[in-house]
């Protein structure tokens, strides 16, 4: 099985990944947390390089905890994995007994798994029906989304969460073709997008669903709330001198990011003050400046890595 999974699942930005967050754990005893586990490509390749490296595995997706433990049988005397949102690291790792780690990993967006799996609705290319949950567990679906939210309300996500310009030509289509017909599937959606968004040749890139799925993926399972809840928590579970290495796959999930390892960064002392209390120096300091894309050497081989924009940090300080 695990053969089977590595060779549907290449870790994006792995190498850099090992090399940033290595840095901090190689003492006796290490903890390592995946916020998003997946299929477990990042945390095997760290319980392989580092004999003393207990992982804390976090998804949201009880499928991909499923096939992720599979992968890493061999290691489970080293291994917690918990079906989380990972805004609950705090509550994770309390549950655990950890007081703090020394490395977090944070891989958003959908997963490659989710993608590739037809009866998920993730992806526009497969007529299936239209969930796009990562936790099919609990939650509304986006055909409930698509169904149920109001022109203006379909309109706002797909402007504010796809960044799609034709975003109320695409919501007042929605809204006159479920009057007749409520959305089912994927295609059935995708179709009705391509008849409304123009493609022009040479301008236009990929399908003309891409901005709109994406929105609606954002909407069902609440990423960017989460990640904003997300960030100043992971920040706080890492111990002085730990580290945290997050890859961001659209400019919402980046600007989130680069947001609050900017806040964390900054010296929080009020500019009428002469100097700067210890308390209001920074957290972390960061290591990769800007957002660090991937090879052409990882694209190559990964085109899925095409889009990926690196942020780390390390923490330097407890915050009071």
């Amino acid at each position: 099985m695990a053969k089977e999974i590595s060779e549907i699942h290449e870790p994006v930005a792995l190498d850099r990944c090992l090399d940033i967050l290595g840095e901090a754990l190689g003492g006796d005893t290490a903890v390592y947390v995946d916020c998003t586990l997946g299929l477990g490509g990042h945390s095997e390749a760290f319980l392989k390089r580092f004999p003393n490296l207990t992982l804390v595995g976090i998804d949201r997706d009880t499928k991909a905890l499923e096939l992720a433990g599979q992968r890493l049988a061999a290691y489970s005397d080293r291994i917690h994995l918990v079906h989380a949102v990972y805004d609950e690291i705090e509550e994770v790792l309390d549950e655990l007994g950890i007081d703090e780690v020394q490395a977090i990993l944070l891989d958003l967006g959908v997963s490659s798994m989710q993608l590739d799996e037809a009866d998920r609705g993730f992806a526009y290319s497969y007529d299936a029906p239209l969930d796009m949950r990562m936790d099919t567990t609990t939650g509304q679906t986006a055909a409930e989304v698509v169904n149920s939210y109001s022109e203006q309300e379909l309109a706002r996500i797909f402007k504010d969460f796809g960044e799609e310009r034709y975003a109320k030509a695409v919501a007042a289509a929605i809204v006159n073709q479920r009057k007749s017909v409520p959305f089912e599937t994927s295609t059935q959606l995708a179709g009705l997008i391509a008849k409304v968004i123009p493609f022009i040749p040479g301008k236009s890139s990929g399908h003309p669903a891409k901005r709109v799925f994406q929105a609606l993926r954002i909407e069902v399972n609440g990423e960017l709330e989460v990640l904003t809840r997300t960030m100043p928590a992971a920040i706080r579970s890492l111990a002085v001198g730990g580290r945290i290495v997050v890859l961001s796959y659209h400019s919402l999930e980046d600007r989130i990011t680069k947001q609050a390892f900017a806040a964390a960064a900054t010296s929080s002392a009020p500019l009428e003050l002469p100097f700067e209390l210890p308390e209001h120096a920074p957290v972390v300091r960061l290591l990769v400046k800007g957002a660090e894309p991937a090879s052409e050497s990882e694209i190559s081989k990964n085109p899925r890595a095409a889009s990926v924009r690196l942020r780390a940090a390390v923490k330097i300080r407890r915050a009071a």
